[in-house]
């Protein structure tokens, strides 16, 4: 076993080259390793599973990168592959890993979560009567999904409350209609557009909600309402933001690959021919949401209100293994035109204005960020 052990890590830093500059080091923490191991299996007070505390150690060299890299079993990966066709079973929140533990970054709207009142930054620490701190961030997941119609409890830390709050949640079918869009405003039309995702046919919908009230209703600009939007596929966030740019950078993607170092920008053309825009953002805004924000800020083609966003500024790759099983890992980091990362720092508002409510409704007498958007219109 001890052998077999050594092996696979000896493989494992040799192909990432980590070994290159501390041999001596490494191979003495290789060997500690096994040794560490050898001892659990001979020792612990319970006969222990070695393939789930191999399962364990992986996902504990990846979860030491960062909050976002996460190995997942065979089983696992194969549940994971439900996520991309836009209808999955669960409660609707985007998740990540902070110290240990499972925070919210985003509930989805109109969801279970949602509904229930789970919010960005919300830290998980029951599922049920199952403690999370020392689960995985793929193993939570697991435990969150369950036969529709089904209830869950979560229990819940929330910055600022000193109690632990407690939801019981009906599992759904998750299905996420990325763009809601009306008219608002009589003599002065205003476009609103509700971005809830990044998924495979947002620009597509984005775009035709928008050539439809240019045809329409002449609109003297638009609101795009990307609060609460976990973001998505970073090809969408860079044909949303050329849609509404005439020229220049969109992001750029920095790794150690060079074929991970690219720049985007966008092509000749703005769909609404310079008519002014607000863009609305809080603390569930990540990810292709902060690309998004952030681009239209950097050129000055967007009026960015609300509170300061999430800061997931990473691309992950899910990368299959021999074994059946998969790993997210971070290959990645995303920058502004301005060359600012994202990451842990998020997009900061031109206008800071607090949330009044705990959900958003499409209406200026409640909603107070689209209420103050709406003003600044008619000023």
């Amino acid at each position: 076993m001890r052998k077999k052990i050594l092996f696979l890590l000896i493989i494992f830093f040799v192909t990432t080259k980590s070994y290159s500059n501390n041999s001596d080091e490494l191979f003495n923490k290789i060997d500690l390793f096994g040794e560490v191991i050898e001892k659990v299996k001979d020792n612990y007070v319970d006969e222990i599973n070695q393939a789930d505390v191999m399962d364990s150690a992986i996902n504990g060299v990846l979860q030491s990168l960062d909050p976002y890299s996460a190995y997942m079993s065979p089983e696992l990966f194969k549940e994971m592959q439900t996520d991309t066709r836009g209808e999955f079973g669960g409660l609707g929140i985007e998740i990540g890993m902070e110290a240990g533990v499972v925070k919210v970054i985003s509930p989805i709207d109109d969801t279970p979560a949602y509904r229930a009142g789970i919010k960005s930054g919300d830290y998980i620490v029951k599922i049920d009567n199952t403690q999370v701190q020392g689960k995985t961030l793929m193993e939570a997941v697991k435990l969150m999904r369950g036969k529709v119609g089904t209830e869950i409890n979560l229990t819940i830390r929330r910055k600022g409350v000193k109690k632990a709050l407690e939801f019981k949640i009906k599992r759904e079918i998750i299905e996420v209609q990325s763009v809601q869009s009306k008219i608002i405003g009589k003599k002065e039309k205003i476009g609103y557009v509700r971005l809830k995702s990044f998924n495979e046919n947002s620009d597509k919908q984005l775009i035709k909600s928008i050539k439809e009230f240019e045809k329409k209703d002449n609109p003297v600009g638009y609101i795009i309402d990307i609060r609460n939007n976990p973001g998505g596929l970073l090809t969408q966030a860079i044909s949303i933001s050329d849609f509404f740019l005439e020229e220049g950078e969109i992001v750029s993607t920095k790794g150690r690959k060079s074929s991970e170092t690219r720049k985007f920008f966008a092509r000749t053309g703005d769909g609404t021919n310079g008519k002014p825009i607000i863009i609305l953002i809080n603390n569930g805004s990540a990810s292709a949401s902060e690309i998004l924000a952030g681009a239209l800020q950097d050129h000055k083609r967007a009026i960015v209100l609300g509170e300061n966003t999430y800061g997931k500024g990473s691309v992950q790759s899910i990368i299959p293994l021999r074994n059946g099983g998969g790993m997210r890992l971070t290959i990645s980091k995303y920058y502004l035109p301005s060359g600012k990362s994202i990451s842990e720092v998020g997009v900061t508002p031109d206008i800071v204005l607090e949330e009044s409510g705990d959900n958003f409704v499409i209406n200026t007498e409640t909603d107070n960020q689209l209420n103050y958007a709406v003003k600044l219109f008619k000023s």
